[in-house]
């Protein structure tokens, strides 16, 4: 890998590609016609303390369709976590989580990523219906043991962190195809394979969401590796973790 900023890596801009060929004249259209759900209010409570966090029905945050132009929903997973467990997709319901592809013998943009993730767990420690799920592209090396090692070195605590290993073409389908996260083996960059280092965000019944960045232009990911600290990398890229902790507030508002 040639910097550690360079969490783009080769095949992403095809990635983006073809998102935006697929998707992004959908949202604009869906936009257009007023079928984003979004609510301008701009004073509703952010805490992160689930006392003060009074329920609504819908945040500002849209929804992200898939090619047929429905909500895109996280498809249907099943995968071992760091503990031996069975996870899938289901267990998950009812929950505000995030997600990422990751392996714990990364030596560049993983610990950063999972750094800013432990932070963000820290945030929402109070809050029973908030998860992470971590899906390792190196299944063959990061067993459940390994998993579970990599959990207790970073201080994940969160019952609902899924650190997740299983059948590889079923985890790099569901990167590449159910979220479109690329990832893939790599031979000529150090580490041996390329991901990336973006977020998704998912909302309690499944649904991928996220923040507009302008009228018709959705965010669709988070920027996961740099941190607040930071604030920008050294290519002026500012971070996203305090927008993505901000959204993550207003879906565990949602009713």
């Amino acid at each position: 890998m040639a910097k550690k900023t360079n969490y783009s890596y080769a095949g992403i801009a095809f990635i983006i590609l073809v998102f935006g060929i697929i998707f992004i004249p959908k949202i604009i259209d869906r936009a257009s016609n007023s079928d984003i759900i979004r609510d301008e209010s701009r004073s509703e409570d952010l805490s992160t303390t689930p006392a003060n966090n009074s329920k609504q029905s819908k945040s500002d945050l849209v929804y992200i369709p898939n090619a047929e132009g429905e909500h895109k929903k996280v498809p249907s997973f099943s995968f071992t976590n760091q503990y031996g467990q069975t996870i899938t997709d289901k267990d998950y319901l009812g929950k505000v989580y995030v997600i990422e592809f990751f392996f714990t013998t990364c030596p560049t943009i993983c610990p950063r990523m999972n750094k800013n993730l432990v932070e963000i767990q820290n945030e929402f420690k109070d809050f029973e219906d908030f998860g992470v799920a971590s899906f390792t592209i190196t299944p063959d090396i990061d067993t459940p043991e390994v998993l579970k090692a990599y959990a207790d070195n970073y201080g994940i605590t969160n019952p609902n962190w899924h650190l997740m290993t299983g059948d590889e073409e079923a985890i790099y389908k569901l990167a590449n195809e159910g979220f479109y996260l690329y990832t893939a083996k790599n031979e000529d960059i150090i580490d041996g394979f390329e991901h990336s280092g973006n977020f998704a965000l998912i909302d309690k019944e499944g649904y991928i969401r996220s923040r507009l960045k302008s009228p018709n232009n959705p965010l669709i990911y988070y920027n996961g590796i740099i941190s607040e600290a930071e604030g920008v990398d050294d290519e002026g890229i500012p971070q996203e973790i305090t927008i993505l902790k901000e959204d993550i507030a207003k879906l565990l508002k949602e009713e």
